[in-house]
């Protein structure tokens, strides 16, 4: 386990972390636990997320619950058992995402939109509403919601996906009103990352994507998992409501997925 974090931000601290058997959740949950944080870590399959509790030094840093993340009674039981087993819940991490479908918006099965919907931003609110029940709501915290650039602006064949991170966007706003002061919900805003999930994006033309970003990279998972890391620190104490874009410069340039 790699990471560049040389402080201790998160010691005697607990996070949650969803989607983190692989890809950007599971970077974050490196770079919580190298910042002296335990984690509570989820996922549908239960052997990747075992591999990835060893990853993260073992049962004394970490625990992993499996379950579909837009399933309430997971939901639930993943909170529940983080508090159980480490003794508070301070920070909470939205990582789950899909996107199944690819192609005009209209053109898209109603169930498969739901479906979308569903997971990135229903089951968002849904994890934030378990972990202020179970600790934050009396002892305060923070949430990060993942969203993406194509939730800032129109992408091309992600569009069912996007206006979910849009939805997402707003929800982090609006909680980021309601649950303030005890409570900062912000999010982070990816451009591409080269994880398997967004391979499809830049698969054999990665040097012609890179081009249309500033510093002519693609993103990283620990790219993603240090603005995380920063937004739920009390660096960002005075955040709430906010969206960070890491994007290699890609919006300053006016570009697009």
């Amino acid at each position: 386990m790699t990471t560049p974090a040389t402080t201790a931000r998160f010691q005697g601290r607990v996070a949650l972390v969803t989607g983190a058997s692989r890809g950007i959740g599971l970077a974050v949950a490196e770079r919580l636990v190298a910042e002296g944080a335990r984690v509570c870590i989820t996922a549908r399959s239960p052997e990747p997320l075992a591999d990835a509790v060893k990853a993260l030094g073992g049962p004394e840093h970490a625990i992993a619950v499996a379950g579909k993340a837009d399933d309430p009674r997971h939901q639930a039981d993943a909170v529940d058992r983080a508090v159980e087993a480490f003794g508070r819940l301070d920070v909470l991490v939205n990582n789950t995402g899909i996107n199944p479908v690819f192609g005009p918006v209209l053109d898209l099965e109603e169930s498969a939109v739901r479906k979308v919907f569903e997971v990135n931003v229903l089951a968002a609110l849904g994890w934030l509403r378990q972990a202020r029940r179970a600790w934050m709501g009396e002892h305060g915290g923070c949430a990060v919601n993942m969203t993406a650039v194509a939730g800032l602006r129109p992408a091309e064949g992600i569009g069912a996906y996007g206006a979910s991170k849009a939805a997402l966007i707003h929800l982090t706003e609006q909680l980021g009103q309601e649950l303030g002061p005890l409570i900062r919900v912000n999010s982070v805003a990816p451009a591409v990352v080269k994880t398997r999930f967004a391979s499809k994006l830049y698969e054999d033309r990665e040097e012609e994507i890179s081009a249309g970003y500033a510093l002519k990279r693609l993103g990283t998972p620990q790219d993603i998992a240090g603005a995380v890391a920063y937004l739920a620190s009390d660096d960002a104490s005075w955040v709430t409501g906010q969206t960070l874009a890491v994007d290699g410069g890609l919006g300053a340039a006016g570009g697009g997925i």
